[in-house]
């Protein structure tokens, strides 16, 4: 098997018994704790797209729906090998600084706050941000020409899914979410 094939199913383990804690947060989560939940298809497709994306990743690690691997790939492939671990780990990362706040789905919770540290201090949506290169390096690392296009088609809705956030944080912490939003970046640091 390929080795950057090898790495990034050794990642997809990783990552996935990492992200574990966070989901069974984000299942807890009972309706009497929750203050605000819109009713929207931005709740499911982005998620459904990410989870495509994944299987399509799984499948590719196989090199089922990839390019064939030449030599002059190796360069694209190593730098997407790098952009798929770096940002796999930066979305853990998010996902353990929200600790209590963490939901899959877009949600205020009764005792919800405003999450200003770790990668929020930058960005207002450091998972979305991360989960839009994680796509994109794992196609380039893969050659997988079947994660790509979900990559791509799953960014305006990545983006419309953080601008309704931002929205209901703002109607929820209203002054103390307007300056925090001067000092970060919607889903691109520093911009927006």
């Amino acid at each position: 098997m390929d080795p950057i094939n090898i790495i990034i199913g050794l990642n997809i383990i990783a990552t996935f018994g990492a992200n574990v804690s966070g989901a069974k947060k984000g299942f807890k989560s009972k309706i009497g704790d929750v203050k605000e939940k819109p009713k929207t298809y931005l709740q499911t497709f982005p998620v459904v797209l990410s989870t495509l994306a994944l299987v399509a990743l799984i499948l590719a690690v196989f090199q089922v729906g990839t390019l064939e691997y030449t030599e002059s790939y190796n360069t694209i492939r190593l730098i997407g090998m790098a952009v798929y671990l770096i940002f796999s780990w930066v979305q853990i990362w998010a996902s353990k600084s929200l600790g209590e706040n963490f939901s899959q789905d877009i949600i205020i919770k009764k005792n919800h706050t405003l999450v200003t540290d770790g990668p929020f201090k930058f960005i207002r949506h450091p998972q979305y941000f991360s989960q839009i290169f994680i796509d994109l390096g794992a196609a380039a690392a893969t050659l997988s020409y079947i994660v790509a296009p979900i990559a791509v088609i799953q960014i305006p809705f990545i983006i419309l899914r953080a601008s309704l956030e931002d929205r209901l944080m703002l109607k929820h912490f209203s002054d103390e979410y307007s300056a925090y939003k001067k000092k970060s970046g919607l889903i691109i640091p520093f911009i927006g």
